[in-house]
């Protein structure tokens, strides 16, 4: 069994899990039916997802501008909701494009590690401290966009795969990238910086990262689902409004003005990450 058939046949076991244990929980708890609005805004954010834009910052905005989900239940939110869409997109990216086996193995394996540590901490931080991390992630995320659309972004090389010092970096990111995931941190534009700088093909950071999030969101959302740090009925909209989305961007749409996109996207973040830090102004201050 090559690796890229042990990880799809992982993440088809993974994925079936966690769905069937999701909707038994979801029952359980008797979540109510997603709105309109919440649906679409899955539906929207995996859709550019798919297109390479990422999902987190726009959510974040979105969730902020419409009030759909309370500040402190949006990380938990955005890995439990996109987790089932990133699994569609995870089974695309890593069955079509190409990657050298053990290193997209390590470099999920990684970024899963990293994420579980995170979620175990931001899954028990207050209102406050969530607001200001939220704040300054989307601040973060609109450097990334505008670096994108000046071009600033490292040309990278052909390599398909890393060994011996560059895997360790490669590793040593991975991990923060999957811990600053459960915080709402996009990992699509830090990956693929860093592939490009250790020398690999840019277009190897599509299955690294969408094989990375499809692996660690799971993980992640299982501390938010145990804390309820997370709002089930936006969660179920980016799920059924998400997977759908998926298959239209990979397989009918074949590309968007994503530049101009962009543009509109760093606007509506910067505004939401303003709106987030005066939230967290006003918020009083935890001793823990």
């Amino acid at each position: 069994m090559t690796a890229r058939t042990g990880l799809l046949t992982a993440l088809g076991v993974l994925s079936a899990a966690f769905t069937i244990l999701w909707l038994i929980r979801l029952r359980a708890e008797g979540a109510r039916r997603p709105s309109a609005a919440e649906i679409g805004v899955g539906f929207l954010t995996d859709f550019l997802d798919t297109l390479g834009i990422g999902s987190f910052a726009v959510t974040t905005a979105l969730y902020k501008l419409l009030r759909l989900a309370p500040d402190e239940d949006i990380p938990g939110t955005l890995n439990v909701g996109h987790a089932i869409p990133t699994f569609l997109e995870a089974f695309i990216f890593i069955a079509i494009v190409a990657v050298e086996g053990r290193t997209l193995v390590l470099m999920i394996a990684a970024s899963v590690v990293g994420a579980w540590l995170g979620a175990g901490t931001v899954s028990r931080w207050p209102r406050r401290r969530i607001q200001l991390g939220m704040g300054v992630a989307l601040i973060v995320a609109a450097g990334f966009f505008v670096m994108k659309n000046l071009g600033l972004f490292p040309g990278g090389g052909d390599a398909l795969g890393l060994t011996g010092a560059k895997l360790a970096v490669g590793l040593a990111f991975n991990f923060a990238f999957g811990a600053l995931m459960t915080l709402g941190i996009g990992a699509y534009a830090p990956c693929m910086i860093l592939t490009s700088l250790l020398g690999m093909n840019p277009t190897t950071a599509f299955p690294i990262m969408m094989g990375s999030c499809a692996f660690l969101m799971p993980a992640a959302s299982v501390r938010f689902i145990r804390q309820k740090r997370y709002a089930p009925g936006p969660a179920l909209g980016l799920t059924v409004g998400g997977a759908p989305a998926v298959l239209l961007a990979a397989y009918v749409v074949k590309s968007l003005p994503l530049t101009a996109v962009r543009w509109l996207v760093i606007v509506v973040v910067l505004y939401t990450a303003a709106a987030m830090l005066r939230s967290a102004r006003s918020e009083p201050r935890s001793t823990h």
